[in-house]
């Protein structure tokens, strides 16, 4: 049977997307697969259909056990042979599987990846049976992953106890640095590697960015009128509880969804959920594997989530049918702080990890044995002189367990598991841990999050700057984000020699405002629009008082006018010249090393330049503007509309024409120069020592709270 023939007859459809069929005849040759595909994408169906021709049995490790059951219940409904092994099964009904396998009836097993704890397991699988080994979700098995699960890291022992079948190993986001890590720990052998594009042309990308928790609110629920049917992600139970007693008066019926249900709760919500009966769940990150609805419109993060690969995988729920759908991040800075916990729960140094365990031989009855709940163990880890994060507490527990120095044991009629100290007569110092490879791993951590806050403050497209993190370098704007809707989008186009000219002198003023660090690296230090400002000769405060006056760039585009600069450094972020990086909580714009290249001579990109004229506003070519519209190439158009507005609110009370106010020119300068008081705005050509203290007062006010 052909793979053709088999799609048809096993699963209706009438031929493969791109790259299935190319997926699929990999692993048929019996090569290692890599397979990085977006959600959505089809990944499924490059190990379903090659086990259905493969001799013997697939086993697929799944992570959660009602997504593999859902799986298996969907295989059979199509007569295919599928079964499953974790631990919600009966033994009964596990020895049953063991024994279909042994006997090859089945084609597909789905197992959970806790199963390879177990060396007796491991035994019972009959290693002929085996001719292919698929890992869904493969990023969970990278440290480097943005949900790295400990289960996951035996797999390349297991894999080699099968007597090292062929393996799939599938996701649908991983960085370069992940990939690299699945490879090493399943021992890849020179594996046929499908990265798949990771855009989602009907996705639009937006980061809203808020004030309060009632323009949160308001936000929201703009999103739930507009799209009736999403899902709401928040960073913590208690946070899920109450943005769902928020909505629920005003979207009806809302689904919860997070750890602290009980099994039949979520699969419960779940299910609801799926068969369209509540269009909308709220829900922890917990909530998403397997959900195959295919009319969500919108995707919701109330907070800020931990890394930009979770962001995308989650985001990329919304749309599968490939109508246009929303995901939108409600930025606060001040969310960090969840996530800061979040991160130091994850990493438990290597003396907490040691303290835990001399606790737990200190708390342990006669059989070696402790049934303490966490927040117990809190309180006496430094005989309760210090407040401990539970969550790491917990991760030193996961760690101890996984070097086999404790194991853990359900307590029946309890959800508590109890603790057994395996290393008896060792002590806390003796663990033979890499403290410097646990730094490294919360160093990767704070830096995924650190990515998330420059992806929030970057002005460029999107959906762009996701598909450059992944390692797609030559991507287009998408053209529907919020960093593309509003702006004039320019095409590549051949740069003249003049233009160059430019280009090096706008980038020398980024690298003059930064510090080298060696090579093409440089530590930016200064904001976007200090950077222009600096360009532009601006005499603000800010930038005299920071002593920038002084720097050989300072005013070096000044004849080119504030409109130009502003859409060259738009065209610079586009081309990853530049970009936004966040330092404290500030936005930075920083030199990025194809911009140092660049600025050296040493390599001329493909930019989508404005155009120059010579001439009036600024050196630039006054165009005559219309009624309404904003000028091309502006910043901040809702200021410039704020200003516009202002104008003419106080034009219809003096009774004369609104350029007698200010003409546009003016407004233009002031929303891109933003002036914060009089010494500032006297600098804009058109604002003189008249109407500093009778008109432009007003104008200040809309700056100020426009900021």
């Amino acid at each position: 049977m052909t793979p053709e023939s088999a799609l048809q007859e096993y699963f209706g459809m009438p031929s493969f997307r791109q790259p299935q069929r190319a997926i699929i005849d990999s692993v048929l040759a019996q090569k290692d697969t890599l397979v990085v595909m977006p959600t959505g994408g089809g990944k499924s169906l490059c190990f379903q259909l090659p086990a259905l021709l493969l001799p013997g049995v697939t086993l697929v490790v799944s992570p959660l056990i009602a997504l593999m059951k859902d799986q298996v219940d969907a295989l059979q409904v199509r007569g295919l042979p599928a079964g499953l092994l974790n631990s919600s099964q009966t033994l009964e009904a596990q020895r049953a599987t063991l024994d279909a396998i042994r006997q090859r009836t089945l084609k597909l097993v789905y197992v959970a990846p806790e199963r390879f704890r177990s060396q007796s397991f491991l035994n019972a699988l009959p290693k002929d049976a085996i001719s292919l080994f698929a890992i869904d979700e493969a990023h969970c098995l990278s440290q480097w992953g943005h949900d790295f699960r400990p289960d996951y890291m035996r797999l390349g022992e297991a894999r080699k106890a099968l007597g090292s079948p062929p393996c799939i190993a599938l996701t649908a986001t991983a960085t370069p640095d992940v990939q690299a890590d699945i490879k090493k720990v399943l021992e890849m052998q020179d594996p046929a590697e499908f990265v798949a594009g990771f855009a989602r042309e009907n996705l639009s990308f937006r980061v809203r960015k808020i004030g309060s928790n009632a323009d949160k609110q308001d936000a929201l629920l703009r999103l739930i009128k507009r799209h009736k049917t999403g899902i709401v992600y928040c960073a913590t139970r208690k946070s899920v509880d109450a943005v769902a007693a928020t909505i629920e008066p005003l979207a009806g019926s809302v689904i919860r969804y997070h750890g602290g249900l009980s099994d039949r709760e979520r699969t419960e919500a779940q299910e609801i959920f799926m068969q369209r009966k509540s269009d909308v769940v709220v829900a922890t990150n917990a909530f998403g594997m397997g959900i195959d609805r295919a009319d969500i419109r919108f995707v919701c993060h109330w907070e800020m989530p931990g890394s930009v690969e979770a962001y995308y995988q989650e985001g990329g729920r919304a749309g599968r049918d490939g109508a246009p759908s929303v995901c939108e991040m409600l930025f606060s800075y001040a969310d960090k702080r969840v996530q800061d916990f979040f991160i130091e729960g994850a990493n438990p140094g290597k003396e907490l990890i040691a303290e835990v365990f001399d606790l737990l031989c200190a708390e342990s009855n006669a059989h070696h044995e402790v049934r303490l709940p966490v927040d117990d163990l809190c309180e006496r880890v430094g005989n309760g002189g210090r407040k401990v994060n539970p969550m790491a507490v917990s991760s030193a527990i996961s760690v101890l367990s996984r070097h086999k120095w404790i194991e853990r044991f359900d307590i029946p009629g309890q959800r508590m598991r109890g603790t057994r100290i395996l290393q008896l007569g060792k002590h806390g110092r003796d663990l033979p841990l890499d403290g410097q490879a646990l730094a490294i791993k919360a160093q990767r951590d704070e830096a995924r999050l650190k990515a998330v806050i420059d992806f929030a403050y970057a002005s460029a497209c999107r959906q762009q700057w996701i598909l450059n993190y992944f390692g797609e370098k030559d991507s287009q704007p998408c053209g529907h984000c919020d960093g593309c809707s509003g702006r004039k989008q320019l095409a590549n186009r051949e740069v003249q020699a003049d233009e160059w000219t430019l280009v090096k002198m706008a980038l020398s003023g980024v690298a003059r405002m930064s510090t080298r660090r060696g090579g093409d690296e440089w530590l930016p230090r200064f904001g976007k629009r200090k950077v222009i400002q600096c360009l532009l000769g601006s005499q603000a405060a800010p930038i005299l008082d920071a002593g920038l006056d002084a720097l050989s760039t300072y005013g070096i585009l000044k004849r080119e006018g504030s409109v130009y600069v502003d859409a060259l450094f738009e065209s610079f972020e586009q081309a990853g010249l530049v970009q936004v990086e966040t330092e404290d909580g500030f936005p930075l714009l920083k030199l990025t090393e194809l911009g140092s290249r660049v600025m050296r001579g040493a390599a001329t990109p493909a930019l989508a330049l404005p155009e120059r004229t010579a001439g009036a506003i600024g050196g630039m070519k006054a165009k005559k503007l219309k009624k309404g519209l904003a000028p091309e190439g502006i910043l901040d158009e809702d200021l410039y509309q704020k200003l516009v507005a202002k104008r003419s609110e106080l034009a219809a009370a003096s009774g004369k024409p609104a350029y007698t106010v200010f003409p546009n020119s003016v407004l233009v300068e002031m929303t891109n120069q933003k002036p914060s008081s009089e010494r500032e705005a006297i600098k804009i050509r058109g604002i003189g020592p008249a109407k500093l203290k009778t008109v432009l007062p007003p104008f200040l006010a809309v700056i100020a709270a426009h900021e």
